[in-house]
């Protein structure tokens, strides 16, 4: 698993975001490109913004103990995998701006470090180990930009 937090790895992240147009069609699934950026950006709201309610007690314990291996393991996501509904991006979004934040966002968890995220709390998993943290973050870029293509 690649190191989202060695800054050569983010850059590489980065340049294949910005490869990505509008007009970008998916090799699989249902997602536009615009939706796919606001997708991404719903893991760096939950870790960076307080905009999405916390599960609660029953629900964060079922997530520790059915979803988090699956999320935070190096085992790349299998296509057309479910999703969580807060992931679920319905209407159209502005390409530029997802991008944009997207962006934003990567840059910010880079500037942060790995330190900063070794033991942090995780939304939905409770305190997660910096090489949790990466394969978290990493591995659902990398499933979705190799979904578009990128």
């Amino acid at each position: 698993m690649k190191n989202i937090f060695d800054l050569k790895e983010t850059n590489a992240v980065i340049d294949r975001i910005n490869s990505l147009e509008s007009t970008t069609k998916p090799n699989w699934g249902k997602m536009s490109v615009d939706q796919m950026l606001a997708h991404c950006n719903v893991t760096y709201e939950m870790d960076l913004e307080d905009i999405h309610a916390k599960p609660n007690g029953f629900t964060k314990f079922m997530l520790k103990l059915f979803v988090k291996n699956t999320v935070v393991n190096d085992k790349p996501y299998k296509k057309n995998s479910r999703t969580a509904p807060q992931f679920l991006i319905a209407d159209s979004k502005n390409f530029e701006d997802e991008k944009e934040r997207l962006i934003n966002y990567l840059n910010k968890v880079q500037s942060l470090g790995e330190s900063h995220y070794d033991g942090r709390e995780s939304h939905s998993f409770g305190k997660l180990s910096k090489q949790e943290w990466n394969n978290m973050f990493y591995k659902h870029l990398d499933h979705h930009l190799s979904q578009f293509g990128v």
